[in-house]
């Protein structure tokens, strides 16, 4: 069979297409025959050599694999032919992929397989970061950033439909667009315009200062700002996003597609009275899987039923899976971005 491994961390053209044995599932596991892997912008960072805790060379990437169930293992219940997608860990980029068994997440006739492969990882860390980490409630205020990609699509959709109104930032005229089309209330192009100036107008703040000169709160609306922010960028734009919350406020901090990690200090969180939290969906689902599992149902009739939506914008061969973490890194893709072998 075929496969995409990293042979050494780099630039994109490091991956390489191999010949491997096919694998046969162990004890509680089953093989997919593989009709999609998810591409996310981890796989990126691990390629790099920027992910904490990652994989070392050589190893094959590819966190979300999906397709029909080719052979299970012993002890499992499942049948040869059901279309599944799994998250896999690593070891997705392949013509066939083994998983365990209490990975698999069942795939209706109306999900394509690309569709499919872009479930686990957005719409898990975007569900769990709204709510079971962020505490969402009705009728608050959310700032996503990257609200064209991935997990971004995903959140713009669950927070809008949780009655959230929605700002979101992105870099062009177009990903602002399917952002304002999937329920986004204040599209926002970052390359233009500084959120918080937009945040600040949209929630009529009253302060004349940011809110990170104003440690004693005096001054300032306190409703002024953004209830809830979700950032996977890190940096300076993790920074800003403290700049944008509103009193008592919180920003979910899942990821650092900047390179550069947020960095905050405790003084401030205690004067402005607001919170950090951080996600990660690999250790959520090794620790806690039930905090994260427990919307599965609700998402897949969602999903089921035409409520939500997979946003794939862009397919590539397996062979191609070059190109396809290249575009990733270049912001020249909307939503998911699959492999098919």
């Amino acid at each position: 069979m075929k496969v995409v491994r990293v042979p050494e961390f780099g630039d994109s053209d490091v991956l390489e297409v191999a010949d491997r044995e096919r694998p046969e599932p162990g004890p509680g596991e089953v093989r997919i025959a593989v009709e999609a892997a998810g591409v996310n912008f981890a796989d990126v960072m691990q390629r790099r050599g920027h992910y904490h805790g990652g994989p070392e060379p050589t190893y094959v990437p590819g966190m979300e694999a999906a397709g029909t169930i080719d052979a299970v293992g012993e002890g499992v219940e499942r049948e040869v032919g059901e279309r599944v997608v799994a998250t896999t860990g690593r070891g997705g980029y392949a013509d066939y992929a083994v998983a365990d068994a209490d990975s698999l997440f069942a795939v209706p006739e109306s999900l394509s397989f690309e569709e499919a492969a872009g479930f686990p990882v957005q719409f898990l860390t975007a569900h769990s970061a709204l709510h079971e980490w962020g505490g969402l409630e009705e009728d608050e205020r959310v700032l996503v950033h990257a609200a064209a990609g991935g997990v971004g699509t995903a959140a713009v959709q669950l927070a809008s439909a949780a009655g959230a109104e929605v700002f979101g930032t992105a870099s062009t005229d177009e990903k602002l667009e399917l952002a304002e089309r999937l329920g986004c209330d204040h599209p926002i192009n970052y390359e233009e315009t500084d959120f918080r100036e937009v945040v600040e107008e949209k929630t009529d703040g009253e302060s004349e200062e940011p809110r990170s000169s104003n440690a004693s709160g005096e001054g300032s609306d306190p409703r002024a700002g953004v209830d809830l922010v979700l950032d996977g960028v890190g940096g300076d734009t993790f920074s800003r996003s403290l700049d944008a919350l509103s009193h008592f406020g919180r920003v979910v901090a899942y990821g650092a597609a900047s390179g550069e990690p947020g960095r905050v200090e405790t003084t401030r969180l205690l004067f402005e009275s607001v919170s950090v939290v951080g996600f990660h969906l690999g250790q959520a689902l090794a620790r806690d899987p039930q905090r994260v599992l427990t919307a599965v149902p609700e998402l897949q009739e969602m999903l089921a039923g035409g409520d939500l939506e997979v946003v794939v914008g862009a397919t590539f061969p397996l062979e191609d899976a070059d190109e396809a973490h290249a575009a990733i890194e270049n912001r020249e893709t909307v939503g998911k971005v699959a492999l098919r072998p």
